[in-house]
């Protein structure tokens, strides 16, 4: 009988490693991507965001004031929603590249409520080689993200450093 260490250095050995993300080369202005599957924002999430980043706002902790202020619910903390759109986006566009460089233009459209679903979908605006780092280019998207209705809630610009093949 295999120990549980002789199997685990077994899958290791037989594993196939799958190259993740794009590369530079893979990007062209114009092009588009409807990342995958969405993801439903939940009221802890909400709640733990907000506690974790020191982010007290009442109206993303405190039903009773956001109903005062017009709300039919807490709204979702909008950074929560900038970074759960942006986590979207990170397997087609920069999982396998290099150093984020910064968003740009970001806008928040829509409010967003615990049960909402984020969808995410990017367009290529800009590539480029990088002029001081060999074997990068820099690759800028377009990301707008949607809530299930289809509203747009939020957008932005972002670039990064792309590794190239080789």
């Amino acid at each position: 009988m295999k120990t549980a260490q002789e199997t685990v250095e077994r899958l290791h050995r037989e594993a196939t490693l799958w190259p993740r993300s794009n590369r530079y080369e893979d990007f062209e202005p114009g092009q588009r991507f409807v990342h995958h599957w969405g993801r439903t924002v939940t009221e802890a999430d909400n709640a733990l965001f907000s506690t974790l980043t020191l982010h007290y706002n009442p109206h993303y902790t405190n039903a009773d004031f956001a109903a005062a202020h017009g709300h039919p619910h807490t709204l979702v903390n909008p950074l929560l929603v900038f970074n759960t759109v942006f986590g979207l986006s990170v397997e087609d566009l920069s999982e396998g590249g290099g150093p984020f460089l910064g968003v740009d233009d970001l806008k928040y459209l829509e409010p967003v409520y615990p049960g909402d679903t984020l969808y995410a979908r990017s367009e290529v605006t800009g590539c480029r080689l990088a002029s001081n780092r060999p074997g990068y280019g820099i690759v800028t998207w377009h990301t707008q993200g949607t809530n299930q209705r289809g509203e747009t809630v939020v957008t932005y610009t972002r670039s990064n450093l792309i590794k190239q093949r080789g």
